[in-house]
């Protein structure tokens, strides 16, 4: 819900739908192996899902990855794996109106966890606002509340 409210730039959004589902592990019936949710805020519409779907051919623990669709184009970031082979994690694809791009990401200074340290003990906000974070947790939990259990 952070990266949402980050990249449409919104300050109040809602949960439209959300949904779980205990998929493919019935020997733990408590278990959601699965959720999505669709938001709307000020800024912009999004979609977020969650699984524990990884299959065992993947050479690395999850496929974490983060897509920003414009009107001219869109953006992928791909955390640990690029499907089409090249080693490591941090991958960024960018497609626009006349080409699609790669651009390795692996040596870009990732300041966040840092920050977001010195403002839980300095009392600042320089990671990120607290409306913000209050604002992610509030959806988080509306989610939650709100989603549809699915039997699959």
């Amino acid at each position: 819900f952070d990266q949402f409210l980050f990249f449409t730039g919104s300050n109040r959004a809602e949960v439209v739908a959300s949904q779980v589902a205990n998929v493919h592990h019935p020997d733990h019936p408590g278990l959601e192996d699965f959720g999505d949710v669709v938001l709307r805020g000020n800024g912009g519409a999004g979609y977020v899902r969650v699984d524990w779907f990884t299959p065992d051919g993947l050479n690395t623990w999850g496929d974490g990855r983060l897509t920003v669709l414009g009107t001219d184009g869109f953006i992928e970031i791909r955390k640990n794996v690029d499907m089409a082979g090249r080693p490591g994690g941090d991958h960024l694809f960018l497609v626009d109106q006349k080409q699609t791009s790669y651009v390795e990401c692996k040596d870009q200074p990732l300041p966040y966890g840092e920050q977001l340290v010195s403002d839980v003990l300095d009392r600042t906000e320089t990671a990120v606002p607290q409306e913000h974070v209050f604002l992610a947790m509030q959806l988080a939990l509306e989610a939650e509340k709100k989603a549809q259990r699915l039997s699959l």
